[in-house]
């Protein structure tokens, strides 16, 4: 029986007050292995590159190395803040590598990626937190595979409209940048950064090339209820955001901050419902997406 977006919203706020004790069945990922995630263990090994798939300790990591995809991370594998939710190492950031470009694109055209990937930790320890090195693996991949789509998800370069410009002027196909959970929350799940900072970063994008593809993510299962997830969707539509990425929260460890509660597949397809009604040319929803998870796909879906 079709239930009332009304009900929907009051179960699942009411869903949202209990803790869960056991991770449901219905989430499982694939376990890593297989010849082709061999092949790329042994390139990122050898080229010095990082991936956020292994940093992050992404669920997909099993199926997407199979398929020959990954996320690059740049700038280091050491972030300059300290996420409640985020399982990339905290500390004091390494000198600039940049060299990195160019190793990244030679992974890139090894693998004959037909769309790449490449984001990054926070370097808050640069006046540009990084834009040069992006600007650099754009124009190294374009270079050594002029075939291959570029996506790129950058932090919010602590509001450096100079900064953004500089990555937007290297022309990636998507440019995406995550706002996370809802504003509610971001003290504790994003400590250093600003929500509307963030959606304003999405809608200077799409002032200064409207052309470009513009994304953003947040994850499920903070403490946020329905409603603050379907105003702050509302949020990045107004910023101009086209595609939109929905993912369960999962808890790296237990020095991260906890899980207040599992959304089932069947809420996160209302969400997706909700997203497309509102205006949104693409909505991946589901609790193992993540921002990268099935991307070439997702920015097919806005050309068409």
């Amino acid at each position: 029986m079709a239930i009332s977006l009304g009900d929907w919203r009051i179960m699942n706020d009411a869903q949202s007050m209990t803790t869960p004790q056991r991770r449901p069945e219905w989430l499982k990922a694939r376990a890593p292995g297989g010849p082709n995630h061999h092949e790329l263990k042994v390139l990122t090994n050898q080229l010095q590159l990082h991936t956020v798939c292994e940093s992050a300790r992404c669920p997909n990591l099993g199926e997407c190395w199979e398929q020959r995809t990954a996320t690059f991370m740049i700038l280091g594998d050491v972030c300059t803040r300290r996420c409640g939710f985020c399982a990339v190492p905290k500390g004091a950031p390494l000198p600039l590598d940049y060299e990195e470009p160019e190793r990244v694109a030679r992974a890139v055209a090894h693998l004959g990626l037909k769309y790449a990937v490449v984001t990054s930790v926070n370097r808050d320890d640069r006046k540009d937190g990084g834009a040069e090195i992006f600007a650099l693996t754009i124009q190294a991949i374009r270079r050594l595979k002029p075939d291959c789509l570029v996506e790129v998800l950058i932090p919010d370069f602590q509001g450096s409209q100079e900064a953004l410009a500089t990555v937007i002027a290297a022309r990636p196909d998507v440019l995406d940048h995550n706002i996370e959970t809802v504003p509610r929350l971001y003290r504790e799940v994003r400590p250093g950064a600003r929500y509307e900072q963030s959606l304003n970063l999405i809608a200077s994008v799409r002032k200064v090339d409207p052309a470009m593809a513009t994304k953003s993510g947040m994850m499920l299962g903070l403490g946020e209820d329905s409603s603050e997830v379907l105003a702050a969707m509302k949020d990045l539509l107004d910023h101009g955001c086209q595609i939109l990425t929905l993912g369960q929260y999962l808890r790296p460890s237990l020095d991260h901050l906890p899980i207040a509660r599992y959304y089932s597949p069947a809420e996160f397809a209302e969400f997706k419902r909700e997203g497309e009604r509102m205006g949104f040319r693409h909505v991946e929803a589901g609790p193992l997406v993540r921002s990268s998870y099935h991307a070439r796909s997702q920015f097919a879906a806005t050309r068409t």
